[in-house]
Formats: structure tokens, sequence, C-alpha cells
């Protein structure tokens, strides 16, 4: 039987979680399915794990050479044999209908659209990004949810809201089977969502699809990783940016704060600044989050809680 939906999971040393999220995937209700494991040049002994697995439907693809989750990711695609793909991180579990959910969605839905996106919940981290034992989050929040007749294009330079393993995707969704930015170490789905919505329509389901955990080598804990990816999405997207000053300018902030966290403190404010004349109006915004972090290094130090922004009290 031919699959309808190919999965793509790369992996990397990951022999620990990686049986857990394989099974996640095999054990979906909707059935018609291949899982390609792409095996990013590892050390560990992911092949005899992969092939301890005993399904047919599993396919185990190694790289000689590591060259991280984007490119694994395209070598999954160009080994995708079905109508539908989707993707699998090997620290994730998708929830048990997260397919048949989601392959059901798109019969509902116009021919424009090309994506079908869902909700995770994460492990490790809570809504504001900090990390740590006993947090959790619901990403992406649905108050911001994607709608279909909206500038799709606009609102995701704004913020990413398609985290690949939450997705389903037609495979004409978008030409080739080269869809990642391969040099790309962190960010590569968001650039890749910019690019997307210039070729097709999303929807965006609030229902948590997956099971999500920040491990210690998560990509989304590196903020050196995080400010590179973001200068490559500002690079790529010059001439769409130069006339969306105020989405320009969310990125660059966003660009700082990832410097920041990384001891680049010279260049976090530059960019910074940059990202203010973008949009002078979003300087409310720099201001309270300084004063949130100055105020939580006061509390950490001194012992006691001080009191919330005005702002956060009166909204």
């Amino acid at each position: 039987m031919k699959a309808n939906v190919s999965v793509i999971l790369p992996t990397f040393n990951r022999t620990r979680s990686l049986a857990a999220a394989m099974m996640s995937v095999l054990t979906q209700s909707y059935e018609e399915l291949e899982l390609i494991v792409i095996d990013d040049g590892s050390s560990e002994d992911v092949e005899g794990l992969v092939r301890g697995i005993h399904d047919a439907r599993v396919r185990y693809v190694r790289r000689q050479k590591n060259g991280g989750a984007a490119a694994a990711r395209n070598t999954g695609l160009a080994e995708a044999t079905g109508n539908f793909i989707a993707f699998q991180d090997s620290d994730d579990i998708w929830l048990p209908g997260k397919l048949m959910r989601q392959v059901g969605l798109f019969s509902t839905l116009p021919d424009h659209v090309g994506v079908v996106s869902g909700a995770k919940i994460i492990y490790g981290r809570d809504a504001a990004f900090n990390y740590g034992p006993a947090k959790v989050a619901y990403a992406p929040s649905p108050e911001g949810r994607l709608r279909l007749d909206e500038d799709q294009l606009g609102h995701l330079l704004s913020e990413n809201r398609i985290s690949l393993q939450n997705a389903l995707f037609r495979r004409d969704c978008l030409p080739g089977t080269t869809w990642f930015d391969a040099c790309a170490r962190a960010n590569e789905d968001w650039e890749f969502a910019i690019r997307l919505v210039q070729h097709t329509t999303v929807y965006e389901d609030i229902e948590p699809v997956v099971l999500g955990f920040i491990s210690n080598d998560s990509i989304s804990s590196d903020f050196r990783k995080q400010a590179m990816g973001i200068l490559r999405i500002l690079r790529k997207n010059k001439e769409v940016l130069s006339v969306r000053k105020r989405q320009r300018s969310w990125m660059l902030i966003g660009l700082a704060m990832a410097l920041y966290k990384c001891g680049k403190t010279r260049w976090s404010i530059n960019f910074l600044i940059a990202a203010l004349k973008d949009h002078p109006a979003h300087i409310r915004l720099a201001a309270a989050s300084v004063f949130r972090k100055f105020r939580n290094i006061l509390a950490s130090q001194k012992g006691h809680r001080l009191p919330p922004v005005a702002s956060e009290i009166t909204g």
C-alpha cells in the first residue's frame, strides 16, 4: 500500500528519546504513512535502534556528515513518496489523533490551503520563555491564531506560528525538495514559514497535537544560534522587510534580545536602536522589557519580590 503521508524524522545522537518519538508516529490512528528516519551522521547506533523496530513502514537513511536539521529534512524530502509531508523531531511525542485530525481537516478546507498547523504542549519552559523543570507552555498562543483571510506574510514576519512537528503539508505546497536553508542551524523553520506563505495559505487549528520537551541540547535554548538564524532571515528577506518596517522592527528586537542573552551587549544595543528607528512606537515595549529584566535581577539578589510593573496591572 502506497503511503499517503511521508513523515520525516531527522536525528543526531538522540537514541535515548528516538524510539518513543518513532512509536508516537507508528501508533497513529491514521496508518497510511511511511516514516523516514534521517540519521544526520550520528556516532550513536541509531541504525541498530531503527532497524530493531520491525515495521515495514520505516525507512532508515544515513547522512555521512552532520549537516543540521534543515539539511537532514531536505534529505528526507528527496526520499518522500507521499501526497502529504509531516515532520517529527527525535525528542517530541505526537498525540494519538494528530494525523487523522489534520488529514480530515484538509478535506474541509479550500484548495488554496496547503498547510494545516496545530499547537504543542511544551515541557521545560513557560510562556515567557523561562527555561527549567516544572515549567509548561502551550504554543503558539491561541490568541494570535493565523486567519485564512488575513495578511499571513505580515503576521509571520512578526512571529513564527508554524512549528514543523505540529503541521501537515501538501506535497506541492512549495516547489522542489529543498524546502529548508541548510546553512541555518536555528530558526530555519521561521525562515521556511516566511517563504511558505508566499506560495500557499496556512490553516491554523488551535488543538494541541504534539508534546514537546526542552532538552539540554535543544536549539531553542541556544541563543547564539537563534541570533544567527534571525540574521539570516533579515538578510534573505531584505526586499520584503524594506516595506514592512514594523515587522522588521520586531525581528530586530528579537535579535537584540538573543544577542544580549549570549553576552553580546554592544551588538544588542545597536540592533535595538535600529529597531526603534524603524518603528519608534516599540520603545515603550522595549523599555518595559528592560525594566522587567532589571526587576527580576534585583529580586534574585535581594531574595524578595518587587511590585509588578504598572503596565502589567493596567494592561
